[in-house]
């Protein structure tokens, strides 16, 4: 029998009921309000599990060998190592643990959470619900720094194609591998999740949204892995009620490999993992056979570690995908669990912490992750820690705002589907899906 990594702080078996969501054959019906305060949820659940996970955000990168130097569930509050370059442990906390952020301090932006809110602020201030690639390229431009002129929070693949946006490029052509050599880095897998939000049970419709945005950074494998969380996000708003949480992620979860071609690394690496999960194996298990089976044998197509790139591929899409798939399974839909064993797997921790962190903060709501944590937390958020020129007082934002923002996308959304808002329902058709 399985045994959870850590005890519940409280167990919330189903959570509470999705925005009050009601959906029938053909319709689905959501509160607005509810849905208003899930996406609270999404942007505290993300903050926190982006934060946490940038504490050993590359201490554990897999090594050359057969034999990988991995955390295990044990390091869970123990002392923090220093990242595969050598340098010193993160500052934001000394031993892995959570890092909060109380009411009267605020969350600072990352690359996991910016790139979203700058795509939310975009739809808010345009008639489309569909980003053009001039709409992304300049949007980019002007709220992203050139990193000639200092600290700009892009890496691999975002830091190419924002290069190339300056030169005047757009979307999807600074994704091409012709154009830009990291296509294939995870960057697209934590800037588009929340284009999944903007269409409640209704991934093809998400992914429509969605298709420039991950086209800016990612092609190929990369851009399959992205759209595996942007049909996830879509599906939440419409997860049964009568099912447990983790009956509910995990049918969400085969939803979302359906959609991807059986041939490609990414199904290939969902089934490995969920392979090992139905057989029962610990997660430092899985997580383990993932390193030897993708960096050591380079198996199902993925050849990162022939290629000689940097890190043997830490940032790669494949390699966090496939540990973000092992936190995903073995978390069995609790908040804590999941994103505990997303901040200990290793790569590029906090991203798969941070999509999960945002997808179950969204299901349990801020209310549900303030219980589960046993305390309040800030919802505020400084945008301009990392990015430029957005309207908010000194770049500080805050969370009712920004769901609110993403409300009133959702509200354009559910128009242009020949769907009803009536007063604080949305009637959301579903067929087509």
């Amino acid at each position: 029998m399985r045994r959870l990594f850590y005890p519940l702080a409280l167990a919330m078996v189903c959570g509470p009921v999705l925005a009050q969501a009601d959906m029938q054959a053909d319709v689905l019906t959501l509160s607005r309000s509810g849905y208003h305060e899930q996406l609270q949820g999404f942007w505290l659940g993300q903050c926190i599990a982006n934060w946490t996970g940038i504490v050993t955000e590359m201490d554990k990168i897999g090594g050359e060998g057969a034999t990988g130097v991995f955390y295990t569930r044990e390091d869970w509050g123990k002392k923090d190592q220093p990242n595969a370059w050598g340098m010193n442990a993160s500052d934001l906390s000394e031993n892995i643990d959570w890092v909060r952020r109380g009411p009267e301090e605020i969350w600072g932006a990352d690359d996991d959470t910016d790139i979203e809110y700058l795509y939310q602020h975009l739809l808010s201030h345009s008639d489309t619900t569909r980003l053009t690639g001039e709409q992304i390229r300049d949007g980019w431009t002007t709220h992203i720094r050139d990193e000639k002129d200092g600290e700009n929070f892009l890496w691999v693949s975002n830091q190419n194609a924002h290069n190339l946006m300056l030169k005047g490029m757009v979307p999807p052509a600074t994704s091409e591998p012709e154009n830009n050599e990291f296509y294939d880095m995870i960057d697209a897998q934590l800037t588009t999740e929340i284009f999944g939000l903007f269409a409640p049970g209704r991934p093809d419709v998400a992914l429509d949204l969605a298709r420039l945005p991950i086209r800016a950074t990612a092609s190929g494998e990369a851009e399959l892995a992205s759209q595996f969380y942007v049909v996830m996000y879509a599906l939440a708003a419409a997860a049964d009620p009568a099912l447990s949480r983790k009956e509910q992620v995990q049918s969400m979860a085969s939803a979302a490999r359906a959609r991807l071609p059986d041939d490609s690394t990414t199904a290939k690496m969902y089934d490995f993992v969920k392979r090992r999960f139905e057989a029962d194996v610990p997660w430092e298990q899985a997580r383990d056979e993932v390193h030897i089976r993708y960096q050591v044998e380079q198996q199902d197509g993925y050849d990162m570690t022939s290629r000689g790139i940097f890190c043997n591929g830490c940032f790669a899409s494949g390699i966090n995908f496939a540990a973000s798939i092992v936190s995903l399974l073995y978390g069995e839909g609790n908040y804590q669990e999941t994103v505990k064993i997303a901040v200990l797997a290793g790569w590029d921790s906090d991203n798969p912490a941070a999509t999960w962190g945002g997808l179950l903060g969204f299901m349990d709501g801020k209310g549900g992750i303030e219980e589960a944590f046993g305390q309040k937390f800030s919802d505020r958020y400084n945008i301009h820690r990392t990015r430029m020129g957005f309207p908010a007082p000194e770049g500080v934002d805050n969370f009712p705002d920004m769901a609110a923002a993403g409300v009133a996308i959702v509200d354009r959304v559910v128009a242009e589907l020949g769907g009803e808002v009536k007063g604080d329902e949305w009637v959301i058709p579903l067929a087509g899906q």
